[in-house]
Order: structure tokens, then sequence, then C-alpha cells
């Protein structure tokens, strides 16, 4: 049985922090890039939906839990809250007259809907899937800091904290399965995980990929040329999600956990940043 678990000095501290993002009300807030601005304006569409059902998954196995991870899940579940607020104020601020941001939202509702409808183990799986994707990002957002250079500074400001928070929280729910799966052979955590991951892993940079060309459709790009410059940004420069692959293919090892990439010293310089009283989870 694997008996791998998030490091014992590391604390999922939730930090109630507002962020002022009003520069969003000017456009493309990535220094001026419609495309850049696009792909994560899309990601951050995704976030507030994703979120509440990332914390409905672990809190369904509350009970299962005891000690250090059950104390971890509440610090999970909290930081998730904030994240879907925070994300969601900044949503509010695209312009809906000018981008088709309702269509978009209502498509990701559909998805979550469906992940939902899966059952709670369904839903704990595409969890961990997803949660592995977003710390690849966080990582690959402290190891390349200049994709964020030009954004309006509190913007910036936002992402970086929200990295600094999936790299805390990185193994929280995977830790879930890991307990709440110990009566399952290895192989069918291992097949189930990633089998969820061969899907996510392909549909999530898809998706993200035509919510952005969408948007990106509203600035005046035809259709294909919408799709190809975000599919540029994504996969070659500034390769949003190519400059991880190391890690996303880690996950298809057994025996593997999260934190077997250790990540504590690319965001032990942020924390004096958010240095703020954690909230009580």
């Amino acid at each position: 049985m694997n008996a791998k678990r998030t490091p014992a000095d590391v604390d999922v501290l939730p930090r109630d922090i507002r962020f002022n993002v009003e520069s969003a009300r000017q456009g493309h807030w990535l220094g001026g890039d419609p495309v850049g601005t696009a792909v994560f304006n899309a990601l951050s569409l995704t976030f507030p939906d994703g979120e509440r059902m990332f914390m409905d998954a672990v809190r369904h196995y509350r009970g299962e839990l005891s000690g250090k991870l059950q104390e971890d899940v509440k610090g999970f579940i909290a930081q998730e809250a904030i994240h879907s607020r925070e994300h969601h104020m900044l949503n509010e601020l695209i312009d809906r007259t000018r981008y088709r941001v309702d269509a978009i939202e209502a498509e990701i509702r559909e998805r979550i809907a469906f992940s939902r409808s899966r059952g709670p183990m369904g839903m704990l799986i595409a969890t961990i899937a997803l949660e592995h994707f977003t710390a690849m990002m966080a990582e690959m957002h402290a190891t390349h800091q200049d994709v964020l250079d030009t954004a309006a500074p509190d913007i910036e400001r936002l992402w970086r904290w929200h990295a600094l928070e999936e790299t805390e929280h990185k193994a929280v729910a995977y830790d879930v399965y890991m307990e709440v799966t110990k009566g399952w052979s290895p192989f069918q955590r291992w097949f189930r995980r990633c089998m969820a991951m061969a899907i996510i892993g392909y549909m999530f940079p898809r998706n993200i990929s035509r919510f952005a060309a969408t948007l990106l459709e509203a600035d005046g790009y035809a259709p294909d040329a919408a799709l190809k410059a975000v599919q540029d940004y994504v996969w070659r420069k500034p390769g949003l999600f190519s400059r991880g692959w190391r890690t996303f293919f880690a996950w298809f090892r057994p025996g593997f956990h999260p934190w077997d990439i250790d990540t504590r010293n690319l965001t032990d310089a942020w924390k004096a940043d958010f240095a703020v009283t954690p909230v009580a989870a």
C-alpha cells in the first residue's frame, strides 16, 4: 500500500485576501496582449464552479478521515472557497457585452454537472486529476514568472497567491483518494486515476483553448486564427501547458505521489508576500 502523504511541515493555510482587480475592466490586462489575456480569463472562468465541486468531492469523505489529513481537508475547503470567490470577482469584470462569457460559463456548468452526476468517487477522481493539472501550472508559474511579468500588478498578485495555495494543497484530494480506496488493489487505484488523467489531460487544454478562442473572436480574430493563436500560446510560446510536461507525465508512474515533485522551495519566497493571519478553516 502506498503510504506517502503530504509532508508534515506543509500546512494548508487559507489566507482570506481580497484583491482589487479593477484593472480587468481595461480589457487586455496582460500587457495589452489579447491572446494571453484570453487564455488566463478562460482559466479563471472555470474556477468558481470547478472549485466548488472540488470542495464537495473531499467534503463527502470527511467522516472517514482523521489526524493531519482531516485538518488538511479543512484547509483545502477554505482555500478553495476563497479562490472561488476571488475568481468570481475577476470574472464579473470581463466585459459581458463584448465577450461571450455567459455562453462559456453555461458550458462549464454543464461539464461540472456531468462530473457531479458520476457520484462522490467519480467527483473525487476528477478532482485529483484536475488538482494535479493546476499544481503543474502553479509550478510553471513559480519557475517561469516571466509569463505574468507584464500583467496588471493587482491581477498578477491574485494569480501568484492562487499558485502558492494550489502548491500547498496539491496532494490533499489525492491523500483523501488514497485513504478512502485503501481496500482497493494497487492496480485498481492506479488504473482509475490514470484513466481520469488521460481524459482530463486531453479535455482540459482543449476546452481552455476553445473558451479562449471564443473570447478572442470578440477582439476581431477569425475563428481559425483565434484558435491558432491560442494553441501557439499554450503549446509553443510561452507554452503554458507544455512547460509542465514532466510533471504531467509523472502522474502515470505506479506509486506516484504529488509531493514526489517537491516544490516547497519554489513558493517559499512568496509566503512573505502573503503573510496574513490565516483564517480559521
